[in-house]
């Protein structure tokens, strides 16, 4: 299996990191967010909690960091805000995320820069083994 390459200054990228590009890399919050919303549709607050779980409490979003994060996903068209919700019974104030795509594609892509990293940070016996989720 070969896989599309693209020249970017002095690197080289596969087809998926070139429409990712204008994204990347991302901050760790944004793709935190991005991890989140690829499990399930989420509302900010359980975004807030699946962050904070998923990553043992190292890593607290603070609301005002949550909401330019997402203003931004939602304006680089990276995640949609939708419009039904999940139970007739959920607080009408509550606005469910769900990825889009393209932000499916981007935190691909970021996922495959980072494990690159990480190869080479294994490859200097900087880690001594894979972690498994």
């Amino acid at each position: 299996m070969t896989t599309e390459c693209f020249f970017w200054g002095a690197e080289l990228m596969s087809a998926t990191q070139s429409n990712a590009e204008p994204f990347g890399p991302l901050t760790p919050s944004m793709f935190h967010v991005l991890l989140a919303l690829a499990g399930d549709d989420l509302h900010g607050y359980a975004i807030l909690k699946e962050v904070e779980l998923r990553t043992g409490g190292k890593v607290r979003l603070s609301t005002g960091t949550l909401y330019g994060i997402i203003k931004r996903l939602l304006n680089d068209g990276l995640i949609v805000e939708l419009r039904s919700r999940p139970s007739e019974t959920d607080d009408e104030r509550r606005r469910y995320y769900r990825l889009t795509a393209q932000g499916r594609q981007v935190a691909a892509a970021e996922a495959e820069r980072m494990d690159e990293i990480l190869s080479i940070a294994r490859s200097r016996n900087l880690l001594k083994k894979p972690r498994t989720a």
